[in-house]
């Protein structure tokens, strides 16, 4: 430290702060998602060991005999940890970055406690999701469009889902949601706000503006199936190209037109 000046030394402590904090959110957010990997192929691994139960029950009624809250509340959690799964890889540039700016606004004793919270308001924006898409898919089920091993089973349904999700990746709303979740700095610096409940409200702000660019996408797995892990990879990759790509607002267009064209192909057969 010989010859360092009082500043040097302060700025040398906070970017050496900022690593510390930028692996410790990085480790905890991979902790988090591998979790909920686990759950989803565990649980998906249990499903598939019922054919009996799914071809027994074409109503729909696939817990056997379970009342609708008990199996709301399972959907709900299965849900609730597929989008940790899910979003919070395309949201960790903007957790990271949060952490980093709220080191640097001299917020050190809270730094990493409100990148934590940060990251709950976000998954609160998807857990608010995940209360709407539940009893969606109960309905569902219970009126047999949709199979007790979670796939679509209406030509009409599918198709319905499919040229919406594609006709939403088209719209201004879509684009515009987009183009927010693809600029964290600038959501950050015009939307901050100091402490942890600032932190929470951020959080869930941006929680709501990426739910606004991807919940069509989302839908997609009533048709292709929810516990089908290929599908959910393969949409949280979509989604992740999307946010974090160079050309990610033209993969959307792209894919909505695709699935468009899936959709009629659908109704016309």
């Amino acid at each position: 430290m010989v010859g360092l000046t009082p500043r040097a030394t302060l700025d040398q402590g906070i970017e050496a702060a900022l690593r510390r904090d930028r692996w410790i959110v990085i480790g905890s957010l991979v902790l988090l998602v591998a979790l909920a990997w686990l759950y989803l192929w565990l649980d998906a691994r249990a499903m598939s060991g019922m054919p009996t139960v799914a071809a027994a029950d074409p109503s729909g009624a696939f817990a056997g005999g379970e009342s609708d809250a008990g199996v709301l509340l399972m959907l709900l959690v299965m849900w609730a940890v597929m989008m940790v799964g899910m979003m919070l890889p395309s949201a960790a540039p903007a957790i990271l970055l949060y952490a980093g700016l709220a080191r640097k606004s001299g917020e050190r004793g809270t730094a990493l406690p409100s990148a934590w919270i940060f990251s709950a308001g976000y998954l609160l924006a998807w857990l608010a999701f995940s209360a709407v898409v539940a009893p969606l898919q109960l309905g569902l089920q219970r009126a047999a469009l949709i199979t007790p091993m979670m796939v679509s089973a209406s030509d009409a349904l599918s198709a319905g889902i499919l040229i919406a999700a594609g006709a939403y990746q088209l719209l201004p709303l879509k684009d515009a949601c987009l183009r927010r979740c693809r600029s964290p700095l600038t959501f950050l610096l015009t939307r901050w706000r100091p402490g942890r409940a600032g932190a929470l409200r951020m959080g869930l702000e941006h929680g709501a503006f990426c739910v606004g660019c991807c919940w069509a996408l989302m839908l997609l797995l009533l048709v292709a199936g929810v516990m089908d892990l290929l599908w959910v990879a393969l949409i949280a990759g979509l989604v992740l190209i999307e946010k974090a790509l160079p050309f990610g607002v033209a993969s959307a267009r792209l894919a909505g037109v695709a699935l468009l064209a899936a959709g009629a192909l659908v109704a016309l057969s």
